[in-house]
């Protein structure tokens, strides 16, 4: 799964939070973003979840979402 085939909708952003956690921690702004995203399921959280997301190091955002393809 690539980057940009990524579809940030609420619950592939929870199982991507799980991921995250393990990759960057559970205190990771970007792992808290998604969390709320998840659980809010608003465009704003969303938006916010996508733009941390995309904040982070290219390798943690490959490892997490390998990790969602296994």
């Amino acid at each position: 799964m690539a980057d940009d085939d990524f579809k940030f909708d609420p619950a592939m952003l929870g199982r991507l939070a799980g991921a995250l956690s393990f990759v960057v921690g559970a205190d990771h702004a970007a792992t808290k973003a998604l969390k709320a995203a998840a659980e809010t399921g608003s465009e704003k959280d969303i938006k916010a979840a996508r733009t941390q997301f995309l904040r982070l190091k290219p390798g943690d955002r490959r490892a997490a979402l390998t990790m969602l393809n296994d």
